[in-house]
């Protein structure tokens, strides 16, 4: 039977009507990458967010911008919003075996409005892929025999995903290929931010870890000033290697490596690729294989994300500690029982 009392929302995509200044303007181009290759995108973390939770934290990236004019309707920036809650360790119920070592779950849901077809209240393949690819890379971070027969949930809600492609293009908009529903380049950016903020917020529970595991994604992109044709000039084309890509500000996205990386540890305990990686640009007489090369420098993007995310503790570990220092006596006051 129906929840009469549920009022559903549209299937699909709805667009608020925009009254523009003048509609003989010429069409504008999508955004295009205004960063060096090797720059990240900033980046905006902030822990013990969810009072209710063991520990919380979020994440959030600076949106894609390019200069344009004031009258167009910008549909094509995306940014990424994750928040994270960790609930634990706590006690197995007597039905689970014993275990002596703490048993993680993690579970990625996407909101609703996250991208721009609305998704469904049930989780699809894509977010128990990226539940998988998050559990692993959690294992590696945790001490896990110091929680014998306990468990600990991390929860992950993408409140905004970036899109796959540029909204002018039928990748972009949700065409045929599905893009639109987050379920190619867009998904390797999410993983890359769900994993920083799942280590920023077991840090904030109080869990023991060997180290924090950060997010680092690198691609390989066509350079614009040589686009992509079906004459075979693609072939051609120099390829280029960017950090932290966002797919709203490429059109020709080759391939994509996310890592998650262990700085402390110099480990790597995730790793996903996907796409073409041959003929990557690298070092004369390198012996490195194009994966290789890749490879280091998605190390390097987790690399710089560990930066943020170690000031972000720090920071919140400073706030801690003066919470719970003690009202000392000032220096002309005298204790009691002195004299």
């Amino acid at each position: 039977m129906a929840d009469r009392r549920r009022i559903n929302p549209p299937s699909g995509p709805t667009i608020t009507p925009v009254f523009l200044a003048s509609t003989s303007d010429p069409p504008t181009q999508p955004p295009q990458r205004t960063r060096p290759p090797h720059e990240i995108r900033k980046i905006f973390l902030k822990t013990g967010l969810t009072p209710s939770a063991s520990g919380s934290a979020y994440l959030e990236l600076e949106p894609s911008s390019s200069p344009r004019p004031t009258t167009y309707v910008d549909r094509s920036t995306s940014a990424l919003k994750l928040t994270c809650t960790v609930h634990g360790p706590r006690p197995l119920p007597r039905s689970v075996p014993f275990s002596p070592h703490l048993l993680l779950t993690a579970h990625v849901k996407f909101a609703p409005f996250a991208s721009k077809h609305r998704r469904g209240y049930v989780r699809d393949t894509s977010e128990r892929d990226l539940s998988v690819h998050v559990e692993t890379a959690l294992r590696g971070l945790l001490i896990s025999e110091r929680w014998p027969k306990s468990g600990v949930d991390v929860i992950i809600t993408v409140l905004e995903g970036e899109d796959d492609g540029p909204a002018f293009t039928e990748e972009g908009s949700g065409g045929e290929g599905g893009a639109g529903v987050l379920s190619g380049w867009g998904m390797m950016s999410v993983l890359s931010g769900c994993m920083t903020v799942a280590s920023a917020a077991i840090a904030d529970a109080g869990i023991d870890c060997s180290d924090l595991v950060s997010g680092g994604v690198a691609a390989v992109v066509r350079q614009p000033s040589f686009p992509h044709t079906q004459t075979g000039a693609s072939k051609a084309s120099p390829k280029e290697i960017v950090l932290d890509p966002c797919p709203s500000e490429h059109a020709d996205i080759l391939a994509v490596c996310v890592v998650g990386y262990l700085r402390s540890r110099d480990q790597i305990t995730e790793i996903w690729t996907r796409g073409d990686m041959e003929g990557l640009p690298g070092e004369e007489g390198s012996e490195q294989s194009d994966f290789e090369v890749l490879l280091d420098q998605a190390v390097e993007a987790a690399v710089s994300s560990r930066l943020v995310l170690d000031a972000a503790l720090k920071e919140a570990t400073e706030y801690k500690l003066q919470k719970m220092a003690p009202a000392l006596p000032s220096s002309g006051e005298k204790l009691k029982g002195s004299d």
